[in-house]
């Protein structure tokens, strides 16, 4: 009866992983915040670049912001120069603050410093709160959970493969006669019909935004805004690549692409 000691360590695998997965997911949506509460919220800009991009997408939505309101002058030498130095609202206040009192500084530490400004920090908790973003960590905590799922179906394949060499393998531990594998195939099927739905379900929200964000997040898309809000859009959404200006592009690029302009 070796092999009962398999199954044991095949279903406590499959019951710890699966039960790791639960509780990470779980990570997703903040304690009294309901799914349909978050999606009846309205997203900026700001929240908007966050949720498709993180805090790089932010601090490059405010400077192209800064750059089409004229308040910012940014080169296809990869440089920005302060014009207005009166941001419209704290973001670009960090931006002006992170360029210095020179006025003049190369765009990617002030994108850096203003990713990582407070400014930013606070519109992640926000959306965090309100259940519309990852808390911090939580997507990693997925991915090593469904690694951890995967590795405990490997490992019941494998133990009930070595089960069906070990003698006396033809009886279950009450004596009814039922294949061993039949014992295995259970933990085996948990675990891969939770590597399933997981996998169903990841597909649904990006690394920043949470189920609830995603659905906001593609609503935002199709919404748009004016002629001039649409260019705001697509760079929250899509980020750098959605600026039709190859200068633009350039020095959101460091100046890399400035030998490219004719």
């Amino acid at each position: 009866m070796l092999w009962v000691l398999f199954l044991l360590v095949a279903w406590g695998a499959a019951a710890l992983s699966c039960v790791r997965l639960c509780l990470a997911a779980a990570r997703l949506l903040p304690p009294g915040k309901s799914p349909d509460a978050a999606d009846s919220a309205e997203l900026t800009l700001y929240e908007t670049a966050f949720l498709a991009g993180g805090p790089h997408r932010v601090a490059d939505l405010a400077l192209v912001t800064m750059h089409l309101r004229r308040r910012l002058l940014l080169a296809h030498t990869g440089w920005a120069t302060v014009v207005d130095p009166d941001g419209r609202d704290e973001v670009e206040r960090t931006v002006i603050r992170a360029i210095g009192p020179q006025g003049q500084s190369p765009i990617t530490p002030v994108r850096t410093a203003a990713a990582a400004a407070d400014a930013v920090r606070a519109l992640a908790d926000r959306l965090v709160a309100a259940g519309l973003a990852l808390p911090r960590g939580a997507r990693t905590d997925i991915v090593s959970a469904l690694r951890a799922v995967r590795g405990a179906a490997l490992l019941i394949s494998v133990l009930g493969a070595t089960a069906l060499l070990v003698p006396g393998r033809e009886q279950d531990p009450g004596g009814s006669g039922v294949p061993v594998l039949v014992w295995f195939g259970l933990p085996l099927v948990l675990t891969l019909g939770c590597l399933v739905i997981a996998r169903m379900e990841v597909r649904s929200y990006s690394s920043w935004a949470s189920p609830a964000g995603q659905r906001l997040l593609n609503a935002r898309t199709a919404a748009g805004g004016g002629p001039q809000g649409d260019v705001l859009v697509a760079v929250a959404v899509r980020g750098v690549r959605a600026v039709a200006d190859p200068a633009l592009r350039a020095a959101l690029g460091g100046g890399r692409a400035a030998r490219l302009l004719p």
